[in-house]
């Protein structure tokens, strides 16, 4: 992750600011991955919560300084958190950097549990209460549309979310939890999604509408 105060994690709420923090230099990081890569102690180097300026930049140090090359981004990314899109998305094609993509359920928000402030027993909601980033003023309404969707295909929310995901040409991986074997059977079962030009389009046109709505 990022050793400075980068714009991201819900930052962009805010709108842009500039923070002039002191952090360790792209060539040290690396540097010392690229001695852990040739000690045989990892074998790759990865980036989280990271902006598009970030990997650019990391890119460019490795390759001018010969150091271990930033292979796959693992940022948030789901139905009502598309900010990877702009910017990151033409870096992983164009930077052969896939996306890992976590939170593709949106800690469990897209599944529809959670709309009208409900807070079922068990939850990751009730128990944490970490769901600040899918509390936002239009969340809800985003969400209520794409639970509509997956009803008129007739297929789970949690699963219609999770295929969302798979489907998308920039993503390497798609990162899940699950506390039953109930929620296992409806990721797998996503998978047996038809994502067709309909779906495709219904579910730009809840975007279109709700764009980003939880940075």
């Amino acid at each position: 992750g990022p050793d400075r105060a980068a714009p991201i994690l819900g930052g962009e709420l805010q709108g842009y600011r500039h923070y002039k923090d002191n952090w360790v230099a792209f060539e040290e990081t690396l540097g010392t991955l690229t001695d852990l890569q040739r000690e045989g102690k990892i074998r790759h180097v990865g980036v989280s919560n990271e902006t598009s300026w970030g990997v650019m930049k990391q890119l460019e140090v490795a390759e001018k300084n010969g150091l271990a090359r930033v292979q796959s981004i693992q940022n948030v990314y789901n139905l009502v958190s598309r900010g990877f899109e702009t910017g990151l998305a033409e870096i992983a094609h164009q930077e052969d950097v896939g996306l890992l993509a976590y939170s593709p359920i949106g800690q469990g928000a897209l599944s529809g549990k959670y709309l009208g402030g409900a807070k079922p027993d068990g939850s990751r909601g009730a128990l944490f209460g970490r769901l600040d980033r899918y509390e936002t003023p239009s969340a809800d309404a985003a969400i209520e549309e794409y639970v509509k969707i997956a009803r008129q295909f007739d297929v789970d929310p949690s699963a219609l979310a999770m295929q969302f995901v798979t489907t998308r040409s920039f993503v390497t991986s798609n990162i899940f939890g699950v506390s039953s074997m109930a929620q296992l059977d409806t990721i797998f079962a996503s998978l047996e999604i038809n994502w067709s030009d309909e779906l495709e389009n219904a579910i730009g046109a809840v975007h279109a509408r709700y764009p980003t709505p939880c940075p």
